[in-house]
């Protein structure tokens, strides 16, 4: 009766693009974790607690993963049943393997992500009202849409695709999946991000007084302890964020890096199938062939919708990393500015403090070393690049001898 209660509540409060706490900006995506199995876990006073019904569908979740991927590795490699090709059997290994691998890690770490998600509500309990409107519109807007758009291309996609049924919802579930662990882990480091950001704006607000009222600010803080209060309040914060983003590094560090590989096969192998299937008819001069195939045939659009996708996934991870980074990195450089207008000795003293602790704890979101900044993202377009420009000219110079053994003929 009283998770019936509890439930009840939360959904009364929650409302769409007005979030005002933790659980209401994330109940899009509890919501569709909770779809896939993958969220576990019970609301009491605002408290996680493992639901033991939902472990059990866990457990059996991760036995039938196993099994359909044995029986899908052997119908790949040697039953000869759905791939004919070399590349084409690359490409399925490659992609069903990270992705159950993914799938069975998420299931096994249902503790650690239920002590992280418990941390960072705790953090961000703090933040304003205000804050808590500005992500709802990111976050909600993005798990809604992307949810559904995901699901509808992957239900035409595998509609397509000469499967059983069992295998057609082994694929269809363990993309979901994927999909989904990537969009929390989004969600969560923006979160993070906000954190900082108000701890950044704290600060800020410290120097402020100084372009209006100069001598009042120096006499007042040469003698205020709040100040000192209010500092070491905030050192506390910032080593509870900088705690958080190393435990949120080390909960998703497998699936990331499994997530980041996954991405760059996919995208080469979709270049690679959408380069030698279609580009190769314009070098033979089917120009006509090509374009109506290009419009009418299905493959043609998944090619380029898969490579699209899992391009802006990927870039839209590493763009929240990247800004969460910078936004760590702005206390450091705020704290050399108050340090320059403040005349308390003692608040001088702290402010060198907090600068040392944020030089010995750096606040990077990596997987297993990875940094997940914008050098990985360049990195993954000059390795595509790359791969494009060697995969061309070796189509280029096949379509020239075939050319040359025709007139030699």
């Amino acid at each position: 009766m009283l998770d019936l209660l509890t439930k009840f509540q939360v959904m009364k409060k929650w409302r769409l693009f007005q979030a005002t706490d933790f659980q209401s900006l994330m109940y899009p995506c509890f919501i569709f974790c909770r779809i896939l199995g993958i969220f576990p876990y019970k609301m009491n006073s605002s408290i996680f607690k493992l639901s033991k019904s939902c472990c059990v569908v866990s457990i059996v979740i991760i036995c039938m993963i196993c099994y359909m991927q044995f029986t899908f590795l052997y119908y790949l490699s040697h039953g000869r049943k759905y791939i004919s090709n070399v590349p084409g059997t690359l490409h399925s290994n490659c992609y069903y393997l990270f992705s159950s691998f993914i799938t069975i890690i998420t299931h096994v770490l249902i503790s650690s992500r239920m002590r992280l998600l418990q941390t960072i509500m705790d953090i961000s309990s703090k933040l304003p009202s205000k804050t808590y409107k500005k992500l709802s519109k990111l976050i909600h807007t993005k798990d809604i849409f992307s949810f559904f758009s995901f699901f509808t291309i992957i239900m035409m996609c595998y509609y397509k695709l000469n499967f059983d049924l069992k295998f057609q919802l082994y694929t269809i579930y363990v993309s979901l999946v994927v999909f989904q662990m990537d969009m929390l882990y989004m969600n969560c480091v923006c979160i993070l991000k906000a954190c900082f950001k108000k701890i950044n704006d704290n600060l800020a607000n410290f120097r402020e007084p100084i372009m209006d009222m100069p001598y009042i600010f120096n006499w007042i803080h040469q003698g205020n302890p709040f100040l000192l209060m209010e500092l070491k309040a905030l050192e506390k914060q910032y080593l509870m964020i900088s705690n958080t983003v190393q435990m949120l590094n080390l909960t998703f560090s497998l699936q990331l890096l499994c997530s980041i590989i996954l991405t760059i096969c996919e995208v080469t192998f979709n270049l690679y199938f959408y380069i030698t299937e279609w580009c190769i008819s314009t070098l033979r001069n089917d120009d006509e062939d090509f374009i109506s195939k290009m419009y009418k045939d299905f493959w043609f659009w998944y090619f380029l919708i898969s490579i699209i996708y899992q391009f802006l996934k990927m870039a839209s991870i590493i763009w929240a990393c990247e800004t969460g980074k910078n936004q760590a990195l702005k206390i450091g450089t705020t704290i050399h500015i108050v340090f320059n207008s403040i005349n308390d000795e003692n608040v001088k003293n702290e402010l060198q403090l907090f600068s040392l602790q944020i030089l010995h704890r750096e606040s990077i979101f990596s997987a297993k070393g990875v940094n997940m900044d914008a050098t990985l993202l360049v990195a993954i377009i000059g390795n595509i690049t790359t791969y494009v420009l060697i995969l061309l000219q070796f189509l280029v110079m096949s379509s020239s001898c075939e050319r040359n053994n025709i007139l030699r003929e």
